[in-house]
């Protein structure tokens, strides 16, 4: 059994994309800082530092801004009973250490997971999601939560998301640089520094491409291996499609503040059915979920 995911089944088909995906991704990065240790020669010592300053800042410190910006507040026991005791029954099932566990203030229903690691791991509820579930959906959707910390799907999200955002930050960099050496003078060099933003846009592209695919496997995995360590995957189909209902009786105001944050919930939230995020979501499908669940739910009562 690994020490890492406890109880929770093993998905090897996510395992060999996450590899797969991760590969790719790492290739896009060798190839970006490549082309600027190329084309920057005597400026690499300054690149290596800055990307992996930035790297490091992104790992260590993203997932808890991303709480904080999310209003999640860790509660005691006596704070909140009935979302410490599903977690507690979760972590029992799965044989887990419990994470700090949290609420948010909103109304928007939803649920999500951060930490890089199961030691600095936090599990948050709003108070829409504990208003609105029976006992068994909200475990059903903190077990989901739960497979996020098990798998490391954090740390992973967050290392492939940085070449995309390192790109995006050079591409602004070395196209405000490259004009301003064209308009000053016909050096040669501007034109050179133009390649960058070109190279970087192909590589944020790729990236962006790669990483929704892999968060979209991640959600349906996690989908799965909650479901199978509960044995209810009809309680977390119930929380699926009572979730996805509610959110449009959301404000538009309130849902435009947690769209941003999509990548971390247990179901996105969309300002509006035209919103180009349903086009590159971070998540399967609603019936893409519900299927894989009315699947597992077919094999496990067969006898």
């Amino acid at each position: 059994m690994s020490p890492t995911r406890g109880r929770y089944a093993t998905d090897r088909g996510l395992t060999t994309r996450m590899v797969t995906t991760m590969f790719l991704i790492g290739l896009l990065y060798v190839v970006l800082v490549g082309v600027l240790l190329a084309v920057l020669q005597g400026s690499w010592p300054l690149i290596l530092v800055l990307v992996g300053g930035m790297f490091v800042a992104q790992f260590w410190f993203s997932d808890r801004i991303a709480a904080f910006s999310m209003g999640a507040r860790e509660v005691s026991p006596a704070e909140a009973p009935e979302l410490h005791g599903a977690i507690d029954r979760i972590c029992a099932l799965a044989d887990m250490p419990k994470p700090r566990v949290a609420v948010a203030e909103s109304d928007v229903p939803n649920a999500f997971a951060t930490g890089r690691s199961q030691k600095s791991s936090l599990v948050c509820a709003t108070t829409g999601l504990l208003r609105r579930l029976e006992p068994e959906e909200l475990e059903g959707v903190l077990a989901h939560e739960m497979s996020h910390v098990a798998h490391r799907d954090v740390a992973v999200m967050t290392i492939a998301s940085f070449l995309g955002v390192l790109a995006g930050i050079i591409t602004r960099v070395a196209l405000w640089g490259g004009f301003a050496r064209s308009n000053r003078s016909n050096d040669p060099s501007g034109i050179i520094l133009m390649l960058i933003p070109l190279v970087s846009a192909v590589v944020y592209a790729l990236s962006f491409l790669l990483t929704r695919l892999l968060s979209r496997y991640r959600e349906l995995s996690a989908d799965r291996t909650a479901a199978l360590l509960t044995g209810r995957p009809s309680a977390l189909a119930s929380a699926l499609t009572k979730v996805s209902g509610q959110m449009a009786r959301i404000p538009t105001e309130d849902l435009r503040k947690a769209e941003p944050y999509n990548a971390f919930y247990f179901v996105p939230a969309f300002a509006s059915k035209e919103s180009i995020g349903r086009l590159l979501s971070t998540h399967p499908t609603l019936e893409q979920r519900l299927d894989q669940l009315a699947r597992i739910s077919a094999d496990l009562s067969r006898p």
